[in-house]
This record gives C-alpha cells, sequence and structure tokens, in this order.
C-alpha cells in the first residue's frame, strides 16, 4: 500500500455526497482505510461499496448525525469497533440556509447552528479521546482534525449570515481545539474552500445555493440561476469554483505539515485572500 496517507485510518462526515464523497476517494488514492460518516446511512453504504470496489478492504461506513450528541459518540464507538483506530478525521458535514437577518426563520437559523457550529464540536468532542489514547499508545506519532469550512469563515456574507456565523465560529473552535490538543500529539486546522460551484450543495434546482440565492435576492439584479452562477464565477481571480481536489491537496497539505496547527487556510483561487 502507497500514498501520502498509506496505513491511516481517515473518517470523513457528510461523506455520501458532495465535497465529503470527493474527499473520501482522494483519501482511498492515497493509501487510507476510509470511513464514510452520514446521517444517510444507506447511501454512506452505497458510497462505501463503490469505494471498496477500487480500494478492496479499505473502505466502510457508519450513521452520523453531527447535531445529535448520543449519535455523534456511536459513530465514534462503531469507527473504533471497525478500525480501532483514527488518524484523521475531517469534519465536513454543513448545512446552508441562506436569508437575510429580517426576514430568516429561527428554525433554519437553529438548524445551520447546530450542524455546522455544534456539529463540529460534538464530532471532535466524540473522535478525539480515540486519539488521545492511540498518543499515549504511540507517544512519537501524531494525529489530524480538519474542519472543511468556507471562504464564508473569513468575510461575512450578505443574505447568508447563519451560515457565516457558523463558519466564523467553526475557525474559533479550530483555533482553541488545536491550543487544547496539541499536548496529546494532535493537530487541528481548517481548511476554507471557495465555492464548489458544480456540488449539490450549490446546484442542487430546489434547496441548493443558485437557487437560495436568486429567492433571497442575494445577487442585485439576477434573474436566473445562470445570472447567480456567472455573479460567482467572475468573482474568482482564477475563474472557476473549488473542487474537491483542490480542497483535499490542501487537507494533504495540512496533514503532511508538521509544524502547523490552528490554522485556517483558504482554498479560493485568489477571491480571498490573507492579509
Amino acid at each position: 500500500m502507497t500514498g501520502r496517507l498509506a496505513g491511516k485510518v481517515a473518517v470523513v462526515t457528510g461523506a455520501a455526497q458532495g465535497i465529503g464523497w470527493g474527499l473520501a476517494r482522494a483519501f482511498a488514492g492515497e493509501g487510507a482505510w476510509v470511513v464514510l460518516a452520514d446521517q444517510h446511512e444507506d447511501a454512506a453504504r452505497a458510497r462505501a461499496a463503490e469505494l471498496a470496489s477500487e480500494h478492496p478492504g479499505r473502505a466502510d461506513a457508519v450513521a452520523i448525525d453531527v447535531s445529535d450528541e448520543a449519535s455523534t459518540a456511536a459513530a465514534a464507538a462503531a469507527v473504533r469497533e471497525l478500525t480501532g483506530r483514527v488518524d484523521l478525521l475531517v469534519c465536513n458535514a454543513g448545512v446552508v440556509r441562506a436569508d437575510g437577518v429580517l426576514t430568516q426563520p429561527v428554525a433554519d437559523f437553529d438548524l445551520v447552528t447546530d450542524v455546522n457550529y455544534r456539529g463540529y464540536f460534538l464530532t471532535v468532542r466524540a473522535f478525539a479521546p480515540l486519539m488521545v489514547a492511540q498518543h499515549a499508545a504511540e507517544p512519537d506519532a501524531w494525529f489530524d482534525i480538519v474542519e472543511i469550512n468556507s471562504k464564508s469563515g473569513l468575510e461575512g456574507s450578505r443574505a447568508n449570515f447563519a451560515y457565516a456565523g457558523s463558519k466564523f465560529g467553526g475557525v474559533g473552535l479550530t483555533q482553541s481545539f488545536a491550543l487544547e490538543l496539541v499536548d496529546h500529539h494532535i493537530k487541528v486546522n481548517a481548511v476554507c474552500p471557495g465555492n464548489y460551484l458544480d456540488g449539490p450543495l450549490w446546484s442542487d434546482p430546489e434547496r441548493g445555493l443558485f437557487a437560495q440565492y436568486l429567492r433571497a435576492g442575494k445577487v442585485p439584479g439576477a434573474t436566473s440561476v445562470a445570472d447567480v452562477r456567472a455573479f460567482y464565477e467572475a468573482k474568482v481571480p482564477m475563474g472557476r469554483g473549488c473542487t474537491p481536489a483542490d480542497i483535499a491537496r490542501a487537507v494533504l497539505y495540512l496533514v503532511e505539515q508538521t509544524y502547523e496547527t490552528g490554522q485556517a487556510l483558504p482554498v479560493t483561487g485568489g477571491q480571498v485572500m490573507l492579509p
């Protein structure tokens, strides 16, 4: 077995579709044993079977609702039973409900906060003890937690405040977890992607962000989904949306980097540039 993750166990939440599925495939290609964790258990198991057909014996699936304490604990226990360890935890599960501060239903705000912010905390709290125990047994080994955050965790987002707020909070959690867990040889970082315009989060005809942003009036003058897409493509100096491959490369960089923790790494094609 070869690759940058050879011999490692990687757990990816929200892995049944979109970015999470792209990351799972990339990690398996780099030699990892990948556990796909998703609240849609049947879809996750179908994806795991697809991955196992390409990489025999190196893909499994578990059910998880990241916003539920009992579910995250059960998922961590299931992973421990399946693999015996976790070397890389990627907290990718997330939701978006775009609307303005004057009109967004409280229920939508609560959903985004529960999944993106509370869910990140609960997932780390459930899985980090496995890494702590591994460090006790392997004092020289290092482990990684990576949150898939967003460029909206680095700058505000008009008519999408709930999502941006949850992602800003995620950066705060990343920095705080990094300070606390470094003594156990656990690095904690975040990747802040630009817009994955071809993924279901954006392109779903009813719930996707193109449709949501059009309904919310987020793009002035837009009268169609095509107008919204063109607006967001024009904001990127490199002229395209982010892809799972771009994000996977960033995660692998953070895993390989032995002298970095608590960082929020932009992967935005130049749309967001840190000072």
